[in-house]
Order: structure tokens, then sequence, then C-alpha cells
């Protein structure tokens, strides 16, 4: 891991640049790039905008370790408005949902309850949701999210992280239960006896997951693979791989993120390949940021030039 990719994500968990950074107006006018606007209102519009392009998309409110249980149900609360709004717009989106927003942190039970509460509000607007990988200590109780859900219906799907050691023995037990899995490549900081600090085992990592869960075995479970990356060569070469294997169209979906690699995003829609376009939206947006900028980080300098002249 580069040393600017490595300050980054820990300058995402500070407070005093978090407050610093999110009263910069450039800083502020920068993140719009990667997010239209604070309110679902505004990841609704531009989910609008990329459907005549034939690019669906998932809706992401933004915010972790919560640390009251009245925030937990106000974030449950908006999920559920979500699953309204995204059915009554007509929209091809879903929903994706960090488990600390449910208050994993305070009361496993009581985050439990409340992903019971939304999936039963997706399968009344017939939608899908997405649950987010978030730091290595979460890795297990994640996992033990999804499987309890997952066993109760096919309306969900998990991200793993392709730069933890750990996950080619994470993802095995998924394959029988036809698991619909986003394969990411990880933006947390994680220490190097866990994870692969060498971007090269990163992506020969990712490549293999992806392989994986394109196997038939795999295949024939009803696995649906998220190849959710910005790397072009990376993709190009899982795109190989379902051409040379003939791996039919249901089987996988590419996934990107909002503002990155517009050029790509269009390419593959153009190419008649399916593809999600994660949108984040709200308020608490700074540790995202970072994050973002971590996966470039040769686009700090611009950035952190302009927070010093006060921009």
């Amino acid at each position: 891991m580069s040393l600017m990719r490595r300050i980054l994500l820990a300058g995402s968990t500070n407070a005093w640049l978090r407050d610093r950074a999110t009263k910069t107006r450039f800083v502020r006018r920068s993140v719009s790039r990667f997010m239209p606007g604070e309110q679902v209102e505004d990841a609704l519009r531009a989910a609008a905008e990329l459907k005549p392009d034939g690019i669906t998309t998932i809706l992401t409110h933004l915010g972790e370790n919560l640390t009251r249980v009245e925030e937990a149900e106000e974030v449950t609360q908006h999920y559920l408005g979500v699953l309204d709004k995204i059915a009554a717009s007509g929209l091809d989106a879903q929903i994706s949902i960090k488990p600390t927003q449910l208050g994993l942190d305070l009361d496993r039970a009581l985050c439990e309850r409340n992903l019971d509460r939304i999936m039963e509000r997706a399968e009344q607007r017939n939608n899908f949701v997405w649950i987010d990988m978030e730091g290595s200590p979460y890795v297990d109780p994640t996992l033990a999210l999804f499987t309890r859900t997952r066993a109760k219906t096919p309306r969900i799907g998990i991200a793993l992280q392709a730069y933890l050691y750990r996950t080619a023995k994470d993802l095995e037990p998924l394959i029988p239960l036809g698991s619909a899995v986003r394969i990411v490549k990880g933006a947390y900081l994680e220490p190097a006896d866990i994870a692969y600090p060498k971007k090269a085992d990163v992506d020969e990592n990712f490549y293999k997951l992806g392989v994986r869960l394109l196997a038939k075995d795999a295949q024939q479970a009803g696995c649906l693979l998220h190849i959710a990356t910005h790397d072009i060569a990376l993709a190009d070469r899982l795109s190989a791989f379902i051409t040379e294997q003939n791996v039919p169209p249901s089987s996988y979906e590419f996934a990107m993120l909002y503002g990155i690699q517009r050029g790509q995003q269009l390419r593959l829609a153009r190419a008649g390949q399916r593809l999600r376009v994660l949108i984040s939206y709200g308020e608490y947006w700074f540790p995202w940021y970072m994050r973002r900028l971590a996966e470039r980080p040769a686009n700090v300098g611009f950035v952190l030039k302009n927070m010093v002249s006060g921009g």
C-alpha cells in the first residue's frame, strides 16, 4: 500500500480533519463529483438521468458506526421510505446498507430486527438489498447477518473484499446458497497480516474470486457476481473469461460508483453489459470521500492545495 493511500485512509477517521474539510467550500465542490447531493431526492434524480443510457443503480445513505438506538431507528425508517420512493419512481434502483447503520455496534439483535423490517419492505416493493462490508472486525458478524437473512429471502446480497486473505475461504459457503456477491477491492486501512499490501496481489485475488463465482457450480446454484471495480484492465480480464466460458448474462453484473470512470460506464452499457452504478448521498460523507480519494491518490495534491489556500 502506498504511503499516500495509507495517510488518506487514516485521515478518514480523523475528527479534526473531518470538521475542517467539511466546512471548506472547495472540498464540498470536489465531493459533488462523486455524490449528486445530500438528499435521497438528489440520488433519485441522478438515477433517472442514468436510465436512458440503460444504466441501473443502487442507492446508499452515507453513515456508519452509529452510537445511539434512536439513530439506528432513523436510518431504518429512512430506508423504508427510500424503498417506497423507488417503487413510486419506476426506477430499477436497489439499496445498500452498512450493518453499523442498523445498530450492529449497539446490539446484534437490534441490527437483525431492523434489517428484517427493511427486507419485509423490499419483498413488498419487489426490490433488493445489499449489505456492505465494513472494516475487518465486522466480517464475521456481517457474514452471519447475511447468512441468517439469506435463509429467509433471496432478495439480499453481500459485498466481499478482495484485499483480505480470508475472503476466498469466506466465499465458499455462500456459493451453495446461490448468493449475490459484490466483489470489491476494499477501502479500509488494514494491517499486512490480514490484507494484501500490494495492489497486484489484490487484483489477482479479485480475479480469482470473480472466476470462482462464475464457475459452473456457482451458476447452477444461482449465484450472481457483481464485478465492482473501476480498474478497466481487471474488468476486461474478467470479461474475456466470461466470453471464453460462455457465462450467461444472468450470472454477473458490473458495478461502479457514480461519477467515476464515466467513459467506462457508457462503454459497458453500450456494449449491452448489465451495469449498476452506486449512488451515495447524505451528510456524513467525509470518511467515504477520503476513501474515494485513496483509490486515486493522484487527485490529492489538487485538493490539498485548494484547502490550504482556503478555497
